[in-house]
């Protein structure tokens, strides 16, 4: 199944997407490079939030990226995800940023294959905080394999 047709089956839409201040997802060459994109849960890491909420949350921040991803290049077939960066709205003594940041990860390995497109290199860093307040905000360079 491509990767395409997976995230369709998994419920993915892909909605036009207006024109905003900042491009969420621009082409330079062979790459895809988005902007930070933030979760609609709110709240601190450590303190509002347990890891499972901020796994959630870096999970709906892959969606977000892949619809920005969809949306410049037309697919999400014939791409590789080559880098994740992930920032999680933490206490200062929060630890666990890479088990939040395993939300966007894991996803990526669903819809590109663990050991094929989707193995990627990736950041987990804790901020103390994060612009609007969301939980989680991450960002992504993917490769166009056939350009």
């Amino acid at each position: 199944m491509s990767p395409e047709e997976k995230a369709k089956e998994l419920g993915i839409e892909f909605p036009e997407i207006p024109k905003l201040y900042l491009n969420l997802c621009i082409r330079t060459g062979n790459l895809l490079m988005t902007s930070g994109h933030v979760s609609d849960i709110k709240g601190k890491l450590g303190k509002d939030l347990s890891v499972e909420e901020g796994y959630a949350a870096a999970k709906e921040c892959a969606i977000k990226i892949l619809q920005s991803v969809h949306h410049e290049h037309g697919t999400l077939d014939g791409l590789r995800c080559i880098k994740v960066f992930g920032c999680v709205n933490s206490t200062q003594d929060f630890t666990d940023h890479h088990l939040v940041i395993n939300g966007c990860s894991d996803f990526y390995h669903e819809i590109f294959g663990k050991d094929g497109d989707g193995y990627h290199a990736r950041s987990a860093l804790g901020f103390a905080s994060l612009p609007t307040g969301p939980g989680v905000e991450i960002e992504a360079i993917f490769e166009i394999k056939d350009a």
